[in-house]
Formats: C-alpha cells, sequence, structure tokens
C-alpha cells in the first residue's frame, strides 16, 4: 500500500463532508485519521480533520486531536463508497474510534455517499425546556427514544439504533442531562423523575407524541419512569438489565444521604480506579474490545470534568437511595405499568443480578422476560440476540 493511494482515499472521504449532518459545536476540533499497513503495526499515513466554516479540510497532524479514527486501506475505501460503511467497520472492530466518539462517529456520519437512499446517521444538539440535549437519530416510522446507562453516553446504545433503523424505525438516542454532550446543570435532582421529564421536553422538541422506549441499566429505569407518569406519551419498554431499586439492607444509605454529590467538583478523579470500574460494567471480556475501550473514553470524557463528576455521583446516589417500597418506591407502584414491557437480563450481570426477574414476574405477570449469557450490557454484549428479540417485541400489536 503506497501512502499517496491511502491519502487520495482520505482525502476523497474529507472532500464529501455534510456540515448539515454533524457539525462538531467546538472551537479547534480536530479528528485524526490514520491508515493501517497490515505488513506493520505502525499506522502510516496520519493527517488531522479541521473544521472551517460549514466545510473540513484535511491537514498534516498537530499536536493532540480530540478524536482518532483508524482503519486499513480497503476498510477505509469500504467506507467511501457504503453509507454504511463506517458504522459497520466500527461494530466489526476493522475500524477503531477513540478518545471522543460523539466526535469520531458524528464525523463518519457527515461523510456519507451523497443520494444515499436510506436515511443516515444524523447528530443534532437539540435546545429543549430541558436544557440542551445531544441526539444521534437514524431511520424513518414509528418512533423508538432510546437511553443509556449509568456514567454511559448515546454511543453505548449506536448498535441499537442501527438495528432499529434496518426495521423502519425512527431510532434516536440521546445524552441524558448530566451525561455525554448534553446539558449538566449543577444543581440537577438527577433522579428517575428528572431525567423522564427530561424524556419528555426532548419528545415535545422533536414533535413526537408517542415513543417506545429502550432502556439499558439507568436508562431501563427511566423508561420505566416514563410509562409510570407518563402512560399517555409511552408505547412499549424495552428493558435491558435496567437498574431497580434496591430490595436488600443498604447499610450506606445514612453515609450516602448526608454526602453532597457537588463534592464531585472539587474531588479529583482516581483514574486508574475509574477506568477498572467501567471496564467491568462496559461488558469486560463479554463485550467487544473496540467497545469496551469505547465505554473508556465514553465515560471519562465526561467523568473528568467537575459537571460531569457531580452529574454521575448524583444519579449513583439517587440510585442506591432510592426507596424500594412505600408512597415513592418502585416496588410499590410497578404493578401499575399499563405499558406491554420486555425485560432482557444477563446471568452473568454482577450489577443488576437477575435475581430481580422473580420480583419483576410478580410485579408485572404480563411481562415477557429474556435470559441471556452475559453481563450488563445486552446490546454490546449479545447484539444479534438481543436485537431481533427487540425487533420483535416492538413490532408486535398490542
Amino acid at each position: 500500500m503506497s501512502v499517496e493511494a491511502g491519502l487520495d482515499t482520505l482525502e476523497r472521504l474529507v472532500a464529501r463532508y455534510d456540515s448539515e449532518l454533524f457539525w462538531p459545536m467546538r472551537p479547534g476540533a480536530r479528528v485524526r485519521l490514520g491508515v493501517i499497513d497490515p505488513a506493520s503495526p505502525a499506522v502510516s499515513p496520519e493527517r488531522d480533520v479541521v473544521f472551517e466554516g460549514d466545510r473540513a479540510f484535511l491537514v498534516e497532524r498537530s499536536g493532540r486531536p480530540d478524536a482518532v479514527i483508524t482503519a486499513d486501506k480497503e476498510t477505509w475505501e469500504r467506507v467511501l463508497a457504503d453509507v454504511r460503511g463506517g458504522l459497520e467497520a466500527f461494530h466489526a472492530g476493522r475500524l477503531t474510534v477513540r478518545r471522543d466518539l460523539h466526535l469520531g462517529i458524528g464525523f463518519l456520519a457527515a461523510t456519507a455517499p451523497a443520494g444515499a437512499a436510506e436515511p443516515g446517521l444524523h447528530f443534532a444538539q437539540v435546545l429543549t425546556a430541558a436544557g440542551e440535549i445531544s441526539i444521534d437519530e437514524a431511520g424513518v416510522g414509528p418512533a423508538a427514544i432510546l437511553i443509556h446507562g449509568l456514567g454511559a453516553t448515546k454511543v453505548s446504545m449506536l448498535p441499537t439504533l442501527a438495528a432499529l433503523a434496518a426495521e423502519g424505525r425512527r431510532a434516536i438516542a440521546l445524552d441524558l442531562p448530566g451525561f455525554g454532550d448534553s446539558v449538566k446543570p449543577i444543581a440537577a435532582a438527577y433522579h428517575a423523575p428528572y431525567f423522564a421529564k427530561a424524556v419528555v421536553a426532548l419528545m415535545n422538541a422533536l414533535g413526537i407524541d408517542r415513543a417506545d422506549f429502550v432502556g439499558n441499566s439507568l436508562g431501563g429505569r427511566v423508561a420505566l419512569e416514563l410509562g409510570l407518569r407518563f402512560p399517555e406519551r409511552t408505547g412499549r419498554l424495552c428493558l435491558l438489565a435496567p437498574s431497580l431499586a434496591w430490595l436488600r439492607e443498604r447499610p450506606w444509605a445514612p453515609l450516602l444521604r448526608l454526602i453532597s454529590p457537588q463534592l464531585g467538583l472539587l474531588q479529583p478523579a482516581p483514574r486508574p480506579l475509574v477506568e477498572a470500574i467501567v471496564r467491568a460494567v462496559a461488558g469486560g471480556e463479554s463485550s467487544p474490545g473496540q467497545w469496551t475501550a469505547a465505554g473508556v473514553d465514553e465515560f471519562l470524557r465526561s467523568y473528568l470534568t467537575p459537571r460531569g463528576r457531580a452529574a454521575f455521583y448524583a444519579a449513583a446516589r439517587n440510585i442506591y437511595l432510592e426507596p424500594p417500597h412505600g408512597p415513592r418506591g418502585l416496588w410499590t407502584r410497578l404493578p401499575g405499568l399499563q405499558a406491554p414491557s420486555l425485560f432482557v437480563w444477563g446471568r452473568r450481570d454482577t450489577l443488576v443480578p437477575i435475581g430481580f426477574e422473580a420480583h419483576v414476574r410478580a410485579a408485572l405477570p404480563a411481562a415477557e422476560h429474556l435470559e441471556l449469557d452475559c453481563g450488563h450490557v445486552p446490546q454490546l454484549e449479545r447484539p444479534a440476540e438481543t436485537h431481533r428479540v427487540l425487533a420483535r417485541f416492538l413490532s408486535a400489536q398490542d
């Protein structure tokens, strides 16, 4: 492979950039593109993409890039030829995106061939009554809103978004307030009711009256809250290892009630410890390597900022302290859920143990259940099985 051939492919790709599909929304953003030589571990050549006006330019590499995308020449040529090439190569592990996935994948989405027959991936910052919310969406048809887990971002729902868009859905994945590229108010509650109201505010801004919801972990808990508080806006619910109020004793609850999550504004981030935790949450050995690395990158991108850290602590604290019983208790309210619901459980999930399934069955006898040999992130660890069942469940008639 000649250096010139690799550079020519990159130049043609960058020349196709469409700012209406994605714009970095930050001054000085820089994406580094690398062409891997299969015969050598070195990445050569490398060039940077910079953004000016409504255009992108390929320039000599310089400084520290915000996102890094690497692939071999053949993969870059497929990306150039196919509207789905970049995302499919990323899913398959032939193309890697590191550091800032919102920026890297957004750039790939904005270089799709002109006049593609199918709607491609589109990124947007949506101004809502809850503040600015970052989304990506694809497809046309009935709306399905995808909600990520604690510490994750909309990127963790990207395989699900692609799968549902291919099934005739308008699939929308969002960054919840406090995470990713959405607003991060310091004094927000960051509990399930707060997040549910933010999702409804997004629906209002997008002109969506009613939607199905797919949520992983915290996102599953938010989806349940949407069904309980806003049944008129809720279609079907797909709960992927949903966070649920603890039923056993919570020994740290008295102490946590005394600690303000706003301390996260000042606390230094213990990066090695955080990385180890996030790798476990992202699926560990069960999750493909690029997704585990991506999960760490996306988490740290928010966590290493004071506001993102405070939001994470507040949301984690609220998960732990949520009352299981009483007027506000989840398990007291759950039998009143009207929306048809599918629960997906991981047999090796250490965060939401599969033992919760029995309690959900007792509270919601009509709900459907699927058990998979995976951990806490079924859509990344077992995507084919998860998405096949989601497509079937969402297409069923009430």
